[in-house]
């Protein structure tokens, strides 16, 4: 095993115990969001009761601390739709709910603002904003939809977002020759080989993940290059078979290494058609491809 791929199933088991491993590779294991298939707008009661003390809960949002898991507590319950939309968010109660302090609502509050959740107004307060407001882009936004009632159509729609803008970036990707890069992605399906080898799915996701993100900055355009973020998402809320991606298999592994040969031989179509192939559906599931929908 070479020692880029020692390294990854080194950090990846470290995150798993709740460690931070290199590079950031810590992850947080979403609960399942609250409320879930409820009808109504129940009150506060229906949060998280280990969140009652928020300062009582380990730090393992991404924000960390008291802000971060009020901000994961707040979002995952607006998503949710325990806090409906125009909600009204008073600090003083959400500051008694949680016991933080004003300082710790308001800037939650503005993270949530900055994501489209809330709005706040003068003479009107801070309310829930509608779904159509929300940056659905949003990495965040993205695993709260994917645990909670949404999760069908959020784990539907990045499917289909996936099978418009990878293979457009396998294409673009096949016209820069950054050999560092190219190596990269070798050293990734080295990793994603010897985790599947071990079992190690956490290993093998992890690796996953960065390739298909070094994928998209390998195209060269920067509009691509800023969607990264959401194939990431993707890859850690999938939860079910919507792609090749979702399952280690040697035929998953298979389709990553041939896109990496079409890079280094500079072909485009192949890359991109080796794409297709790895983000097709499971052949059990009903459709092999995201398909047109009726409105």
């Amino acid at each position: 095993m070479s020692t880029l791929a020692h390294t990854m199933m080194t950090a990846a088991r470290s995150a798993d115990s709740g460690l931070v491993g290199p590079g950031g590779l810590d992850r947080y294991p979403y609960a399942e969001a609250p409320g879930a298939g409820r009808v109504g707008v129940p009150s506060w009661d229906a949060a998280d009761p280990e969140l009652g003390r928020v300062g009582r809960r380990s730090a393992g949002s991404r924000g960390r601390g008291l802000h971060g898991q009020l901000v994961q507590q707040l979002g995952q319950m607006i998503v949710s739709g325990d806090l409906g939309a125009d909600r009204p968010l008073v600090p003083e109660e959400i500051g008694q709910r949680f016991e933080v302090s004003r300082t710790v609502v308001r800037e939650s509050l503005r993270v949530l603002e900055a994501k489209g959740l809330v709005s706040a107004r003068p003479n009107v307060g801070t309310r829930v904003r509608p779904v159509s407001d929300w940056n659905l882009l949003d990495p965040d936004i993205i695993e709260w939809r994917a645990f909670g009632p949404q999760r069908d159509d959020q784990r539907r729609e990045l499917s289909e977002l996936r099978w418009t803008i990878e293979p457009l970036a396998a294409r673009l990707a096949a016209g820069h020759g950054r050999e560092e890069a190219q190596q990269r992605l070798v050293d990734m399906v080295e990793i994603m080989g010897h985790a599947m080898n071990q079992g190690d799915a956490l290993t093998f996701s992890r690796a996953d993940a960065e390739y298909h993100s070094l994928l998209i900055q390998l195209a060269g355009n920067r509009m691509l290059e800023h969607l990264s973020g959401i194939v990431s998402a993707a890859l850690q809320v999938s939860g079910g078979p919507m792609t090749g991606c979702d399952r280690p298999t040697e035929a998953s592994l298979a389709h990553h290494a041939r896109i990496v040969d079409a890079l280094a031989a500079g072909d485009g179509a192949a890359a991109e058609a080796a794409m297709r192939q790895l983000l097709v559906v499971h052949p059990e599931v009903e459709r092999v491809v995201p398909a047109p929908r009726e409105h």
